[in-house]
Protein backbone atom coordinates (compact mmCIF):
# COMPACT_ATOMS: atom_id res chain seq x y z
CA UNK A 1 0.00 0.00 0.00
CA UNK A 2 1.35 3.44 -0.90
CA UNK A 3 1.77 6.12 1.77
CA UNK A 4 -0.87 8.44 0.32
CA UNK A 5 -3.45 5.67 -0.07
CA UNK A 6 -2.90 4.71 3.59
CA UNK A 7 -3.22 8.38 4.59
CA UNK A 8 -6.44 8.85 2.60
CA UNK A 9 -8.04 5.71 4.09
CA UNK A 10 -7.18 6.76 7.67
CA UNK A 11 -8.45 10.32 7.20
CA UNK A 12 -11.65 8.96 5.67
CA UNK A 13 -12.19 6.87 8.82
CA UNK A 14 -11.67 9.93 11.05
CA UNK A 15 -14.15 11.88 8.92
CA UNK A 16 -16.78 9.12 9.11
CA UNK A 17 -16.40 9.12 12.91
CA UNK A 18 -17.00 12.87 13.07
CA UNK A 19 -19.91 12.65 10.62
CA UNK A 20 -21.75 10.01 12.69
CA UNK A 21 -21.06 11.91 15.93
CA UNK A 22 -22.50 15.14 14.50
CA UNK A 23 -25.52 13.33 13.03
CA UNK A 24 -26.33 11.64 16.37
CA UNK A 25 -25.52 14.79 18.41
CA UNK A 26 -22.61 12.95 20.06
CA UNK A 27 -24.79 10.07 21.34
CA UNK A 28 -22.59 7.80 19.21
CA UNK A 29 -19.00 8.95 19.98
CA UNK A 30 -16.73 9.50 16.99
CA UNK A 31 -13.92 7.51 18.64
CA UNK A 32 -16.21 4.46 18.85
CA UNK A 33 -17.07 4.62 15.15
CA UNK A 34 -13.38 5.05 14.25
CA UNK A 35 -12.33 2.18 16.50
CA UNK A 36 -14.87 -0.20 14.92
CA UNK A 37 -13.70 0.77 11.40
CA UNK A 38 -10.05 0.33 12.40
CA UNK A 39 -10.76 -3.13 13.84
CA UNK A 40 -12.59 -4.16 10.66
CA UNK A 41 -9.65 -2.85 8.65
CA UNK A 42 -7.04 -4.71 10.71
CA UNK A 43 -9.08 -7.91 10.56
CA UNK A 44 -9.39 -7.66 6.76
CA UNK A 45 -7.00 -5.75 4.49
CA UNK A 46 -5.03 -3.17 6.54
CA UNK A 47 -1.25 -3.63 6.74
CA UNK A 48 -0.27 -3.93 10.44
CA UNK A 49 1.87 -0.79 10.11
CA UNK A 50 -0.70 1.32 8.24
CA UNK A 51 -0.42 4.27 10.67
CA UNK A 52 3.40 4.38 10.46
CA UNK A 53 3.11 3.89 6.70
CA UNK A 54 0.78 6.91 6.50
CA UNK A 55 3.42 9.05 8.24
CA UNK A 56 2.80 8.73 12.00
CA UNK A 57 5.44 6.38 13.49
CA UNK A 58 5.81 6.26 17.29
CA UNK A 59 8.59 8.91 17.38
CA UNK A 60 6.33 11.43 15.63
CA UNK A 61 3.44 10.60 18.01
CA UNK A 62 5.74 11.15 21.02
CA UNK A 63 6.77 14.56 19.67
CA UNK A 64 3.10 15.51 19.18
CA UNK A 65 2.30 14.44 22.75
CA UNK A 66 5.01 16.76 24.11
CA UNK A 67 3.66 19.70 22.10
CA UNK A 68 0.02 19.02 22.98
CA UNK A 69 0.55 18.63 26.72
CA UNK A 70 2.66 21.79 26.97
CA UNK A 71 -0.15 23.50 25.03
CA UNK A 72 -2.68 22.07 27.53
CA UNK A 73 -0.81 23.90 30.28
CA UNK A 74 -1.38 27.23 28.49
CA UNK A 75 -5.17 26.71 28.72
CA UNK A 76 -5.23 26.72 32.51
CA UNK A 77 -6.24 29.90 34.27
CA UNK A 78 -5.25 29.80 37.95
CA UNK A 79 -7.64 32.71 38.66
CA UNK A 80 -10.68 30.88 37.29
CA UNK A 81 -9.67 27.63 38.98
CA UNK A 82 -9.53 29.46 42.32
CA UNK A 83 -13.00 30.94 41.75
CA UNK A 84 -14.43 27.47 41.01
CA UNK A 85 -12.99 25.76 44.12
CA UNK A 86 -16.21 23.84 44.82
CA UNK A 87 -16.18 22.44 41.28
CA UNK A 88 -12.55 21.38 41.71
CA UNK A 89 -13.29 19.53 44.97
CA UNK A 90 -16.28 17.75 43.39
CA UNK A 91 -14.25 16.78 40.28
CA UNK A 92 -11.46 15.42 42.50
CA UNK A 93 -14.00 13.53 44.64
CA UNK A 94 -15.36 11.82 41.52
CA UNK A 95 -11.85 10.70 40.57
CA UNK A 96 -11.26 9.51 44.14
CA UNK A 97 -14.50 7.54 43.84
CA UNK A 98 -13.24 5.79 40.68
CA UNK A 99 -9.93 4.92 42.33
CA UNK A 100 -11.52 3.74 45.61
CA UNK A 101 -14.19 1.54 44.01
CA UNK A 102 -11.89 0.04 41.37
CA UNK A 103 -9.13 -0.76 43.86
CA UNK A 104 -11.64 -1.84 46.52
CA UNK A 105 -14.01 -3.95 44.42
CA UNK A 106 -12.36 -4.20 40.98
CA UNK A 107 -9.16 -5.72 42.38
CA UNK A 108 -11.27 -8.51 43.96
CA UNK A 109 -12.67 -9.37 40.51
CA UNK A 110 -9.64 -8.75 38.27
CA UNK A 111 -5.87 -8.75 38.73
CA UNK A 112 -4.20 -5.58 40.01
CA UNK A 113 -2.53 -4.78 36.66
CA UNK A 114 -5.93 -4.62 34.93
CA UNK A 115 -7.18 -2.12 37.53
CA UNK A 116 -3.98 -0.03 37.27
CA UNK A 117 -4.27 0.16 33.47
CA UNK A 118 -8.02 0.93 33.61
CA UNK A 119 -8.03 3.92 35.96
CA UNK A 120 -6.08 6.66 34.07
CA UNK A 121 -7.92 6.25 30.72
CA UNK A 122 -11.23 6.12 32.63
CA UNK A 123 -10.37 9.37 34.43
CA UNK A 124 -8.94 11.06 31.36
CA UNK A 125 -8.70 11.05 27.63
CA UNK A 126 -6.34 10.66 24.74
CA UNK A 127 -3.01 11.35 26.46
CA UNK A 128 -3.56 9.19 29.56
CA UNK A 129 -4.84 6.32 27.37
CA UNK A 130 -1.67 6.53 25.24
CA UNK A 131 0.63 6.64 28.28
CA UNK A 132 -0.97 3.53 29.81
CA UNK A 133 -1.18 1.71 26.47
CA UNK A 134 2.53 2.27 25.76
CA UNK A 135 3.44 1.39 29.35
CA UNK A 136 1.52 -1.88 29.17
CA UNK A 137 3.05 -2.71 25.76
CA UNK A 138 6.57 -2.04 27.11
CA UNK A 139 5.81 -4.33 30.06
CA UNK A 140 4.81 -7.09 27.62
CA UNK A 141 1.10 -6.86 28.53
CA UNK A 142 -0.33 -6.86 25.00
CA UNK A 143 -4.01 -7.37 25.88
CA UNK A 144 -3.85 -4.65 28.56
CA UNK A 145 -2.22 -2.32 26.03
CA UNK A 146 -5.31 -2.75 23.85
CA UNK A 147 -7.54 -2.55 26.94
CA UNK A 148 -6.31 0.99 27.72
CA UNK A 149 -7.31 2.15 24.22
CA UNK A 150 -10.68 0.36 24.28
CA UNK A 151 -11.62 1.96 27.64
CA UNK A 152 -10.86 5.39 26.15
CA UNK A 153 -12.98 4.53 23.11
CA UNK A 154 -15.96 3.15 25.05
CA UNK A 155 -16.24 5.37 28.13
CA UNK A 156 -18.16 8.02 26.19
CA UNK A 157 -21.11 5.62 25.91
CA UNK A 158 -21.53 5.86 29.67
CA UNK A 159 -20.53 9.54 29.95
CA UNK A 160 -22.54 11.25 27.19
CA UNK A 161 -26.08 9.98 27.91
CA UNK A 162 -25.66 10.10 31.71
CA UNK A 163 -24.39 13.69 31.57
CA UNK A 164 -27.24 14.69 29.28
CA UNK A 165 -29.81 13.17 31.67
CA UNK A 166 -28.46 14.77 34.87
CA UNK A 167 -27.91 18.15 33.20
CA UNK A 168 -31.53 18.15 32.02
CA UNK A 169 -32.65 17.50 35.60
CA UNK A 170 -30.37 20.28 36.86
CA UNK A 171 -31.56 22.60 34.07
CA UNK A 172 -35.21 21.99 34.98
CA UNK A 173 -34.45 22.77 38.64
CA UNK A 174 -32.72 26.03 37.67
CA UNK A 175 -35.52 27.02 35.26
CA UNK A 176 -38.12 26.50 37.99
CA UNK A 177 -36.09 28.65 40.38
CA UNK A 178 -35.61 31.38 37.76
CA UNK A 179 -39.31 31.42 36.83
CA UNK A 180 -40.18 31.69 40.52
CA UNK A 181 -37.76 34.61 40.95
CA UNK A 182 -35.40 32.64 43.22
CA UNK A 183 -32.28 33.05 41.05
CA UNK A 184 -31.13 35.52 38.41
CA UNK A 185 -28.53 35.57 35.67
CA UNK A 186 -24.95 35.58 36.93
CA UNK A 187 -22.39 38.09 35.67
CA UNK A 188 -22.15 38.31 31.92
CA UNK A 189 -21.86 34.71 30.84
CA UNK A 190 -19.72 35.47 27.81
CA UNK A 191 -16.93 36.89 29.96
CA UNK A 192 -17.22 33.99 32.41
CA UNK A 193 -17.00 31.32 29.72
CA UNK A 194 -14.17 33.18 28.01
CA UNK A 195 -12.32 33.32 31.34
CA UNK A 196 -12.69 29.57 31.77
CA UNK A 197 -11.52 28.60 28.31
CA UNK A 198 -9.14 31.32 27.29
CA UNK A 199 -8.27 33.63 30.19
CA UNK A 200 -4.64 34.60 30.47
CA UNK A 201 -2.69 37.40 32.08
CA UNK A 202 -1.12 40.05 29.88
CA UNK A 203 1.75 38.28 28.15
CA UNK A 204 4.66 40.62 28.85
CA UNK A 205 7.58 38.66 27.37
CA UNK A 206 5.85 37.82 24.10
CA UNK A 207 4.45 41.35 23.76
CA UNK A 208 7.99 42.65 23.40
CA UNK A 209 8.53 40.56 20.27
CA UNK A 210 7.57 42.34 17.03
CA UNK A 211 4.68 40.47 15.46
CA UNK A 212 6.62 39.92 12.22
CA UNK A 213 9.17 37.80 14.15
CA UNK A 214 6.58 35.89 16.20
CA UNK A 215 6.16 33.36 13.41
CA UNK A 216 4.70 29.85 13.50
CA UNK A 217 8.23 28.44 13.71
CA UNK A 218 9.00 30.62 16.72
CA UNK A 219 5.80 29.45 18.45
CA UNK A 220 6.74 25.81 17.78
CA UNK A 221 10.26 26.52 19.02
CA UNK A 222 9.00 27.86 22.36
CA UNK A 223 6.68 24.88 22.84
CA UNK A 224 9.58 22.54 22.03
CA UNK A 225 11.93 24.34 24.46
CA UNK A 226 9.40 23.98 27.30
CA UNK A 227 8.88 20.30 26.43
CA UNK A 228 12.65 19.75 26.34
CA UNK A 229 13.07 21.40 29.76
CA UNK A 230 10.38 19.06 31.14
CA UNK A 231 12.28 16.10 29.65
CA UNK A 232 15.60 17.30 31.15
CA UNK A 233 14.10 17.73 34.62
CA UNK A 234 12.41 14.31 34.38
CA UNK A 235 15.68 12.55 33.47
CA UNK A 236 17.73 14.46 36.07
CA UNK A 237 15.23 13.52 38.81
CA UNK A 238 15.13 9.86 37.70
CA UNK A 239 17.76 8.64 40.21
CA UNK A 240 15.80 10.23 43.08
CA UNK A 241 12.13 10.08 42.04
CA UNK A 242 10.51 8.90 38.81
CA UNK A 243 8.23 11.57 37.31
CA UNK A 244 6.93 11.06 33.79
CA UNK A 245 8.18 13.83 31.47
CA UNK A 246 4.67 14.30 30.09
CA UNK A 247 3.37 15.16 33.58
CA UNK A 248 6.09 17.81 33.87
CA UNK A 249 5.14 19.13 30.40
CA UNK A 250 1.75 20.10 31.82
CA UNK A 251 3.31 21.90 34.79
CA UNK A 252 5.93 23.60 32.63
CA UNK A 253 3.21 24.71 30.20
CA UNK A 254 1.38 26.48 33.05
CA UNK A 255 4.65 28.09 34.19
CA UNK A 256 5.57 29.04 30.62
CA UNK A 257 2.29 30.89 30.19
CA UNK A 258 2.39 32.53 33.63
CA UNK A 259 5.89 33.99 33.06
CA UNK A 260 4.93 35.20 29.57
CA UNK A 261 7.09 32.77 27.55
CA UNK A 262 4.02 31.13 25.96
CA UNK A 263 0.67 32.50 24.83
CA UNK A 264 -2.66 30.84 25.55
CA UNK A 265 -3.41 28.33 22.77
CA UNK A 266 0.16 28.53 21.44
CA UNK A 267 -0.26 25.43 19.30
CA UNK A 268 -3.50 26.74 17.77
CA UNK A 269 -1.82 30.06 16.98
CA UNK A 270 1.04 28.17 15.32
CA UNK A 271 -1.61 26.47 13.12
CA UNK A 272 -0.49 23.06 14.40
CA UNK A 273 -3.28 21.94 16.75
CA UNK A 274 -5.48 20.15 14.21
CA UNK A 275 -2.54 18.28 12.68
CA UNK A 276 -1.28 17.27 16.15
CA UNK A 277 -4.68 15.94 17.23
CA UNK A 278 -5.06 14.06 13.93
CA UNK A 279 -1.65 12.42 14.36
CA UNK A 280 -2.32 11.39 17.95
CA UNK A 281 -5.77 10.03 17.15
CA UNK A 282 -4.30 7.85 14.41
CA UNK A 283 -1.61 6.65 16.82
CA UNK A 284 -4.28 5.77 19.42
CA UNK A 285 -6.10 3.59 16.92
CA UNK A 286 -2.76 2.06 15.90
CA UNK A 287 -2.91 0.38 19.33
CA UNK A 288 -5.81 -1.75 18.05
CA UNK A 289 -3.63 -3.59 15.51
CA UNK A 290 -2.91 -6.29 18.12
CA UNK A 291 -6.59 -6.73 18.98
CA UNK A 292 -7.75 -10.10 17.72
CA UNK A 293 -11.46 -11.04 17.92
CA UNK A 294 -10.63 -13.42 20.78
CA UNK A 295 -8.80 -10.67 22.68
CA UNK A 296 -11.77 -8.31 22.27
CA UNK A 297 -14.05 -10.96 23.77
CA UNK A 298 -11.53 -11.50 26.56
CA UNK A 299 -11.48 -7.80 27.59
CA UNK A 300 -15.23 -7.24 27.18
CA UNK A 301 -16.11 -8.23 30.75
CA UNK A 302 -13.40 -6.15 32.49
CA UNK A 303 -14.33 -3.24 30.18
CA UNK A 304 -18.02 -3.20 31.16
CA UNK A 305 -17.34 -3.89 34.84
CA UNK A 306 -14.58 -1.26 35.17
CA UNK A 307 -16.65 1.47 33.51
CA UNK A 308 -19.72 0.49 35.58
CA UNK A 309 -17.78 0.49 38.86
CA UNK A 310 -16.12 3.78 37.94
CA UNK A 311 -19.47 5.50 37.33
CA UNK A 312 -20.88 4.15 40.62
CA UNK A 313 -17.79 5.41 42.48
CA UNK A 314 -18.15 8.83 40.86
CA UNK A 315 -21.79 9.12 41.87
CA UNK A 316 -21.29 8.10 45.51
CA UNK A 317 -18.30 10.35 46.17
CA UNK A 318 -19.59 13.37 44.22
CA UNK A 319 -22.99 13.06 45.95
CA UNK A 320 -21.35 13.16 49.41
CA UNK A 321 -19.02 16.08 48.61
CA UNK A 322 -21.80 17.95 46.75
CA UNK A 323 -24.01 17.58 49.80
CA UNK A 324 -21.29 18.98 52.08
CA UNK A 325 -20.67 21.93 49.71
CA UNK A 326 -24.41 22.55 49.15
CA UNK A 327 -24.19 21.79 45.42
CA UNK A 328 -27.13 19.92 43.86
CA UNK A 329 -26.58 16.19 43.36
CA UNK A 330 -27.27 16.49 39.62
CA UNK A 331 -24.71 19.26 39.07
CA UNK A 332 -22.15 17.44 41.25
CA UNK A 333 -22.58 14.20 39.29
CA UNK A 334 -22.41 16.03 35.94
CA UNK A 335 -19.14 17.72 36.97
CA UNK A 336 -17.58 14.39 38.01
CA UNK A 337 -18.73 12.75 34.75
CA UNK A 338 -16.57 15.20 32.76
CA UNK A 339 -13.72 12.79 33.58
CA UNK A 340 -15.18 10.46 30.94
CA UNK A 341 -14.72 12.88 28.04
CA UNK A 342 -13.36 16.36 28.98
CA UNK A 343 -13.20 19.39 26.67
CA UNK A 344 -14.72 20.01 24.11
CA UNK A 345 -17.39 17.35 24.74
CA UNK A 346 -18.35 18.98 28.07
CA UNK A 347 -18.97 22.27 26.23
CA UNK A 348 -20.93 20.60 23.41
CA UNK A 349 -23.16 18.45 25.66
CA UNK A 350 -23.98 21.34 28.02
CA UNK A 351 -24.94 23.61 25.11
CA UNK A 352 -27.04 20.87 23.48
CA UNK A 353 -28.96 20.35 26.73
CA UNK A 354 -29.53 24.10 27.24
CA UNK A 355 -30.81 24.56 23.68
CA UNK A 356 -33.19 21.62 24.06
CA UNK A 357 -34.73 22.95 27.31
CA UNK A 358 -35.96 26.40 26.34
CA UNK A 359 -36.30 28.73 23.37
CA UNK A 360 -36.17 31.86 25.56
CA UNK A 361 -32.79 33.61 25.23
CA UNK A 362 -32.87 35.00 28.79
CA UNK A 363 -33.54 31.53 30.22
CA UNK A 364 -30.76 30.10 28.08
CA UNK A 365 -28.38 32.73 29.46
CA UNK A 366 -29.35 31.83 33.03
CA UNK A 367 -28.80 28.11 32.40
CA UNK A 368 -25.50 28.79 30.64
CA UNK A 369 -24.17 31.04 33.40
CA UNK A 370 -24.96 28.47 36.10
CA UNK A 371 -24.06 25.24 34.28
CA UNK A 372 -21.32 25.87 31.71
CA UNK A 373 -18.43 27.28 33.83
CA UNK A 374 -18.48 24.35 36.33
CA UNK A 375 -18.62 21.83 33.48
CA UNK A 376 -15.63 23.43 31.70
CA UNK A 377 -13.55 23.66 34.87
CA UNK A 378 -14.48 20.08 35.78
CA UNK A 379 -13.24 18.89 32.38
CA UNK A 380 -9.96 20.79 32.71
CA UNK A 381 -9.30 19.41 36.20
CA UNK A 382 -10.11 15.77 35.45
CA UNK A 383 -8.89 15.22 31.90
CA UNK A 384 -6.26 17.93 31.50
CA UNK A 385 -4.53 17.78 34.88
CA UNK A 386 -5.34 14.79 37.08
CA UNK A 387 -5.52 12.07 34.42
CA UNK A 388 -2.04 12.92 33.07
CA UNK A 389 -0.59 12.92 36.61
CA UNK A 390 -2.32 9.60 37.40
CA UNK A 391 -1.11 8.01 34.16
CA UNK A 392 2.44 9.20 34.80
CA UNK A 393 2.29 7.70 38.31
CA UNK A 394 0.43 4.46 37.58
CA UNK A 395 2.54 3.52 34.53
CA UNK A 396 5.54 3.04 36.82
CA UNK A 397 3.66 0.25 38.67
CA UNK A 398 3.36 -1.96 35.57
Amino acid sequence: MSQMLAFVILLFILFIGDFVSVKTKAWVPSVFVCAVLFLIGYWTFFPQDIVALAGIPSVVATMLMYLLIVNMGTLLSLKELAAQWKTILIALSGILGIIAILFGIGSLIFDLQTVIVAIPPLVGGLVSALIMSEGAANAGLTSLSVFAIVIYVMQGFAGYPLTSIVLKKEGQRLLNQYRNGEISNKEDVKSEVAATVESAPKVKWVDKIPEKYNTEYFKFLRLAIVGFLAYLVSTSLAPIVEINALVLCLLFGVIGKSVGFLETHTLQKANGFGLAIMGLMLFVFDGLKNATPNMMLEILTPLVVCIGLGVVGMYIFSFIVGKLLKVSKHMAFAVSLTALYGFPADYIITNEVIKSMTQDEKEREVLTSHMLPPMLVGGFITVTIVSVILAGTFVSFL
